[in-house]
């Protein structure tokens, strides 16, 4: 069994497939976590939890002077009765306090998983897959009843863990703070990993050493945002790629987050995770419960890479949902940074055909062809298409595409609206509001306000008429600004601080019906590229635009540290025009190619105007990718070189049965009598021989990773090579 309840010393164990997650029932109902970390056989109390008489830890049993909450390693510790660590949850009373006290009540073990109510969560496609751990924890004074949710997976290194808040007493109880996931572990020396960044610059890996007190990472931008992923991992001083102990935490929340490492007088660690409690309430009525995100927690014992790829194998299977899970993405061209608004019927025909030619798969009309979108100013919500740019309709455009034997996708941004909209004028309440204040814009915009059914209900009936007016098969879905005046016209004043997260279930619900409406449809999720990039998002759309920026050379570190967590299946990637629109960079077609089929492949330039040598390259490329696209889909990934450590970068991918490999290596700058490049490779099977054809030369596997292959000396800045190794 993966879970078990041992009655005599009402102890919990879980096991995950080489994980075990250990905690016990103490002292008249209290949850002590004991341990989190490589698999054992059975917990016989060889580490358990001793107790002093602690100077300034108070005690809740006033006859043990040695047993202090402050001092225990706890499972979902509270707040206001001798722990004065951050709490996981903070509950007010009507009377003003703060103060709970929570005990264990009951426990129940179940094959399976269930599902969250209203919110994305991995699941199980047969109940022999996992086991569910539910306890049951109550504060008799006020009636609240909170059931921690436990699901162990069987084959992966996997917990995921929920927490539900359930007001069972007779008075009003406000929410303040309600975390998914608590860890205290009994020891500091960790390093932290997070992703940071900003627009155009998404998930660059920073990884410091812990201090003593709290330090934390955030989002209050209404999203999970370009600044901070929500993701965290604790990791020992001496782990790298392939060794080392790894705790990875992420939540599958698209909403304000916060995650937070604490440590103590007495070198313990608390990580907690969940909604960020920052201008945050909930008004928890009698009867009423809440329930938090679900946090994925993954642990490593061989390092980084490993913990990646358990990520990357759940959220490929487990997570992400529908007919496009397991299928290869097409190849597409997108129009944006070709023509930007200013485009035509025949200037989008010309180029799908080009695209056709070049072997493309998928054509995506972007930003531009409803109301009167000439710009930025005017139009979202209209969503309506545009008879100027196209005077026969989207039908005829979609048919003209079509019968080249194409695809055709279109691009929305269903969360927000333009002041200058007819939406606007008919309903100038539906946008995210406070009354008297300025309505600031992002973009020229405004948001609207999801936590109202009727929006809701509007924006699905306006998006999928447009999807069922023609055969559309790719939907780009972009939500291009933060929240700001976070207020509702709709709800009552005490329920004001609930806006930004019934926003997010909001935009749930409406991405689940959609999405259940047109199963045929591959949807791809966007926030000015990479702002959303986020497991909620993919429980809903199996890919994301991982970044605005398409310049091969920052991509490196943007896809790089994207793939910490989230799988290559997931990386929206394009080979864009140079001089680059963000950076102004020139480099070669061939390293933007490599760069770009390192994910999802596409392409977002004008194709017309290509040289015919680029053209012959990108016809290369394309038939190349069609080779290779189920292995970078969904093959196991290994990073060999940082970008964030050098000035180069490798990473490989590796079938399931390491039968075959392709190995891609990037040279930034070049240098005056430089030296020479090698690279050890990673994955593959030591006994197997394997041939790489663009050298035409054959090796074990052995030699390959522990001797390494040399990589050609090439004069010039951004170089690159991309090999393919079959075992003979």
């Amino acid at each position: 069994m993966a879970i078990t309840f041992n009655n005599d010393t009402k102890t919990f164990h879980l096991k995950a497939k080489n994980t075990s997650y250990v905690m016990q029932i103490i002292n008249d109902g209290y949850l002590a976590h004991l341990y989190w970390g490589k698999k054992i056989n059975e917990y016989n109390y060889s580490n358990g939890v001793r107790y002093w008489d602690r100077g300034f830890s108070p005690n809740p049993v006033s006859s043990d002077r040695t047993f202090s909450l402050d001092t225990l390693p706890q499972e979902y510790p509270q707040f206001g009765n001798t722990d004065f660590r951050t709490p996981a949850y903070q509950i007010q009373l009507e009377n003003g306090s703060t103060i709970t006290d929570l005990r264990y009540q009951s426990h129940t073990i179940v094959k399976g998983k269930p599902s969250l109510d209203g919110l994305p969560a991995t699941y199980v496609e047969s109940e022999s897959e996992a086991e569910t751990l539910e306890i049951i924890l109550f504060d008799k004074a006020i009636g609240l009843k909170v059931k921690l949710l436990y699901t162990a997976y069987n084959d992966l290194d996997v917990i995921t863990r929920s927490v539900q808040l359930i007001n069972e007493g007779n008075t009003n109880l406000k929410l303040l703070k309600a975390a998914s996931v608590n860890v205290d572990f009994r020891e500091h020396k960790f390093e932290m990993i997070t992703l940071y960044g900003a627009h155009e610059r998404e998930r660059f890996v920073n990884r410091t050493g812990l201090r003593y007190g709290i330090q934390s990472i955030d989002s209050g931008r209404g999203t999970s945002s370009h600044q901070q992923n929500p993701f965290v991992a604790l990791v020992k001083e001496d782990t790298r790629e392939d060794h080392g102990d790894a705790y990875g935490v992420n939540l599958v929340y698209s909403g304000n987050f916060q995650a937070s490492v604490e440590v103590d007088q007495f070198d313990c660690t608390r990580l907690t995770m969940g909604v960020n409690p920052f201008d945050f309430t909930w008004l928890l009525e009698a009867g009423e419960a809440f329930q938090t995100p679900e946090a994925i927690m993954v642990y490593s014992s061989q390092g980084l890479g490993h913990m990646s790829r358990t990520f990357h194998k759940l959220y490929r299977t487990r997570l992400c949902r529908g007919e496009f899970r397991d299928q290869t993405r097409p190849i597409l061209i997108n129009n944006w940074e070709a023509t930007y608004f200013n485009f035509d019927e025949e200037k989008i025909t010309e180029i799908a055909r080009k695209g056709k030619d070049l072997g493309i798969e998928l054509f995506v009309l972007d930003d531009g062809w409803f109301g009167k979108r000439d710009d930025d100013n005017t139009s979202l919500g209209d969503w309506f298409v545009d008879q100027n740019k196209l005077p026969n309709g989207l039908e005829s455009l979609v048919e003209n595409v079509r019968n080249m034997d194409m695809q055709f996708g279109l691009w929305f941004e269903p969360e927000m609206v333009s002041e200058n909209s007819d939406l606007f004028r008919e309903h100038p309440d539906w946008c995210i509001h406070v009354p008297d204040r300025l309505k600031s814009k992002g973009r020229n915009q405004l948001i609207l306000d999801y936590s109202r059914k009727e929006v809701c209900d509007e924006i699905i009936d306006r998006v999928s008429a447009i999807l069922a007016s023609a055969p559309i098969t790719y939907v780009k879905w972009d939500m291009n600004r933060h929240m700001t005046e976070a207020g509702s016209a709709a709800l009552p004043a005490e329920r004001q601080r609930e806006v930004a997260h019934r926003y997010v279930l909001g935009v749930y619900r409406v991405m689940e019906e959609i999405t259940s409406r047109f199963p045929h449809i591959l949807f791809e999720s966007c926030s000015g590229g990479g702002g959303r990039f986020d497991p909620g998002m993919l429980y809903y759309m199996p890919q994301t635009w991982t970044s605005d920026n398409t310049d091969a050379i920052s991509r490196l570190k943007i896809q790089y540290g994207t793939s910490l967590v989230y799988p290559i299946s997931s990386m929206g990637a394009h080979v864009s025009d140079v001089p680059n629109h963000q950076v102004n960079r020139v480099t070669s077609v061939e390293i933007r190619g490599h760069v770009a089929m390192s994910g999802n492949l596409g392409y977002e330039l004008d194709l017309t105007k290509m040289t015919e040598e680029d053209q012959r390259e990108v016809i290369n490329q394309v038939n190349y990718y069609k080779e290779i696209r189920p292995l970078i889909q969904f093959g196991d990934f290994y990073r060999l070189l940082s970008p964030f450590e050098g000035n180069e970068t490798a990473w490989m991918f590796v079938s399931e049965d390491k039968s075959e490999a392709v190995f891609a290596h990037f040279k930034v700058l070049d240098e005056g009598n430089s030296p020479f490049l090698s690279a050890k490779l990673q994955g593959l099977d030591p006994d197997k021989k394997y041939t790489i054809a663009e050298l035409d030369e054959s090796y074990y596997g052995d030699e390959l990773m522990n001797v390494g292959i040399n990589i050609p000396k090439v004069r010039g800045d951004f170089t690159s090579v991309m090999w393919r190794l079959k075992a003979e």
